[in-house]
């Protein structure tokens, strides 16, 4: 039989190439700590890591959506929390109104501090949030929500509502319209329009004499009630919302542990083992060397 030198030479070769290239491969999985390092790898593994990748990229971006919508839902629970306080001390003010040894003057004085009150109201309606935009407007965030009239004030947002996806099947509201808080959704005003009611209720105590001042401190208290009643409505939907947001942080948090544990499973590497077989391909390829160099060292003559 004749053998080759060329073909001899070649097949050594090609087999320190093939055993050069297992070793610099366990090296790059043992620096990166990957299994896979190319989809070739493990397609099968692969495809699904993938896949489980792109499903944590969209927890991930719930988790901020969450995130968003808690610090807007937060300022606007806040702000109907100072509301609340504001309307109860109006209240209190128009029970205090009603005491008979009250002369014109006093009154008077009372409507200059329920102005105030009225003036600070239009502050929170038209509150904006942390980038600047009203908080009040509906979907016309970059629109001021009210502007003072003089009998009352005049709504200018939208009865859209701002939502944010912040679970896979749960579009969350994060405001409510200025509209439906502070004038019971109706655009002209009416009985539960805390504007209309408290600029009714200071230019009744601006009046002088008190044949009218029973009747309209009752209309002013029941109208008060009504209006109270839409911010708490609206201040309790923030609340249940910034509770429901609390549950999906803790689901969105499960899920982004169990995507991190099936990636774990599928990509990483198991050190024991590549550490056993990088040893391994270390002594397969100095005996290959050694061999290769000794039977490139024979002559031609050795195999005849």
């Amino acid at each position: 039989m004749r053998i080759s030198t060329q073909l001899m030479f070649e097949t050594g070769a090609n087999r320190l190439g093939e055993l050069q290239s297992r070793l610099q491969k366990t090296q790059e999985q043992i620096s990166s700590g990957r299994r896979i390092l190319s989809p070739s790898d493990d397609p099968v593994a692969a495809t699904r890591a993938l896949d489980i990748t792109q499903s944590q990229s969209i927890n991930k971006q719930y988790d901020v959506n969450r995130s968003y919508a808690k610090n807007t839902m937060s300022q606007v629970e806040g702000t109907l929390g100072g509301v609340t306080e504001l309307m109860q001390d109006v209240m209190d003010s128009i029970n205090s109104a009603a005491n008979a040894s009250l002369g014109d003057s006093e009154r008077s004085f009372m409507a200059t501090e329920l102005n105030g009150r009225l003036q600070q109201l239009l502050g929170y309606a038209n509150s904006r949030d942390s980038e600047g935009n009203f908080v009040f407007s509906g979907l016309k965030s970059t629109t001021q929500p009210f502007v003072q009239t003089a009998t009352g004030a005049t709504y200018q947002g939208d009865a859209g509502q701002q939502k944010l996806q912040v679970d896979a099947t749960r579009l969350m509201a994060t405001n409510t319209p200025g509209s439906i808080v502070f004038q019971g959704g109706l655009p002209s005003g009416g009985a539960s329009d805390v504007f209309k009611t408290l600029t009714d209720l200071v230019n009744l105590l601006n009046t002088p004499g008190t044949t009218n001042l029973a009747t309209g401190l009752a209309t002013a208290g029941a109208n008060m009630d009504l209006a109270l009643d839409n911010v708490l409505t609206a201040r309790a939907a923030m609340g249940t919302g910034l509770q429901e947001l609390d549950r999906l942080d803790d689901v969105g948090s499960d899920r982004a542990l169990q995507y991190s544990q099936l990636l774990s499973e599928l990509q990483d590497l198991d050190y024991t083992q590549a550490i056993t077989q990088l040893s391994q391909q270390q002594v397969m390829l100095e005996a290959a060397q050694k061999s290769f160099a000794k039977t490139s060292g024979l002559s031609l003559f050795n195999f005849i």
